[in-house]
């Protein structure tokens, strides 16, 4: 696993140990930051269910002004922190270690995300949970925030219809997909 594009190209980086954590291949990682390249220059990054920060890193590498990591996992936040501090990103970047669900319930203290990333594991309805928990105004996004979801190629997304945001397109791959979704514009 590595930094694939900009200042920290090429760089490694450490996988969380154990059969917990799926980290993105570089394949899929390079083609979900081809179509996030026009929102991440200067943006502020949120990485839910980080795992090793692998994503997050890449949208600092790529221009991100902040980037903000989430797991619940011990030994994954201490896999984050190690990857930042090998790749010098730690002054640009916060590490939270927290349940994501519980986490999103509270308000959020700081700025609103522009992206937000999410990996949740397969099968257990979290991204749901999450993305209400998003939208339901507690300051962790804003109107124009952009919303990504990885999740298995056989989970559905109907329950969005439910809630004020859209998907606004899936990016599919042999075992898994990307779902972009804002809020609905009134």
């Amino acid at each position: 696993m590595r930094v694939i594009a900009g200042s920290r190209r090429s760089l490694p980086l450490k996988a969380v140990p154990g059969e917990d954590t799926r980290p993105t291949t570089d394949r899929i990682k390079e083609t979900l930051f081809n179509i996030l390249m026009p929102e991440i220059p200067g943006c502020r990054f949120l990485d839910l269910f980080a795992g090793s920060g692998g994503i997050g890193i890449e949208a600092l590498s790529r221009g991100a002004g902040y980037a903000c990591f989430a797991d619940r996992e011990q030994k994954a936040v201490r896999v984050i922190k190690e990857n930042l501090a090998f790749t010098k990103l730690t002054d640009s970047s916060d590490v939270i270690m927290n349940d994501v669900i519980r986490l999103l319930s509270k308000q959020n203290r700081g700025k609103p995300f522009d992206v937000i990333f999410m990996d949740p594991p397969y099968g257990a309805s979290l991204e749901q949970e999450a993305v209400t928990k998003l939208v339901s105004g507690t300051g962790w996004m804003h109107e124009d925030s952009l919303i990504v979801i990885e999740a298995d190629i056989r989970t559905g997304f109907s329950w969005a219809d439910d809630l004020p945001c859209e998907i606004t397109r899936i990016k599919e791959y042999k075992t898994n997909k990307h779902v972009f979704m804002r809020l609905k514009k009134e």
